[in-house]
């Protein structure tokens, strides 16, 4: 059976960092990101930002066990920008990060050597400008209940550590909690008499 890592690195933040070569300049964006979706959102972004740019390539790594990554050339030659970029988030042993390089595009060739050492060089600066963190692994729930059970339900939350990432405070109430594992079955037991909360576990990360 895999044994699940208690802690992992990651980056706190985000930070950028450049590389130019033959008129081309190469800006290198890392940010914290935990899933998919937020990458695309944070992508998206950043194609907005540089919508002049002529290529956004990027690579992410997600999850405890670093097996959730994908590398995107972006009409680039094929391997030549996602896969440096991938493999310098592997090189440092990030997980839970997004590397993105954005390509000013200066009139010259580099051939796939010049690419590679391009986008490798400004993914590396980013990481070097950024702050790498070692982060605890966490179980992860939203929970769901009744805005009548909030002061007795946060006092639990509060009471056993578990930090709170989101809240919503209606009729319809809503948290969302991260708990290191060693503390997770104390609060579970703990918040079993609430008739009106529903909870879900988002994941373990």
């Amino acid at each position: 059976m895999l044994k699940i890592p208690t802690t992992y690195k990651t980056l706190k933040g985000t930070s950028e960092g450049q590389y130019k070569e033959k008129g081309s300049k190469f800006i290198g964006i890392a940010i914290n990101c935990e899933n998919e979706d937020e990458a695309k959102e944070i992508l998206a972004k950043w194609n907005n930002e540089h919508h002049q740019a002529r290529h956004l390539c990027y690579a992410y790594r997600f999850g405890i066990m670093k097996d959730l990554y994908r590398a995107n050339d972006d009409g680039e030659p094929s391997n030549s920008a996602g896969a440096p970029i991938l493999g310098q988030i592997q090189s440092y042993d990030l997980t839970n990060v997004l590397i993105g390089v954005v390509r000013y595009y200066g009139g010259t060739k580099l051939g796939v050597g010049g690419l590679i050492n391009a986008y490798r060089t400004a993914a590396k600066e980013a990481l070097e400008n950024g702050k790498i963190i070692t982060e605890v692994v966490k179980d992860r729930f939203e929970l769901f209940f009744d805005y009548q059970d909030m002061a007795l339900i946060m006092d639990v939350v509060k009471d056993n550590n578990a930090k709170i990432n989101k809240q919503v405070f209606e009729n319809d109430c809503y948290l969302s909690i991260a708990i290191e594992i060693d503390g997770t079955a104390l609060l579970l037991e703990k918040l079993k008499g609430f008739e009106s909360l529903k909870i879900e576990k988002i994941g373990t990360f």
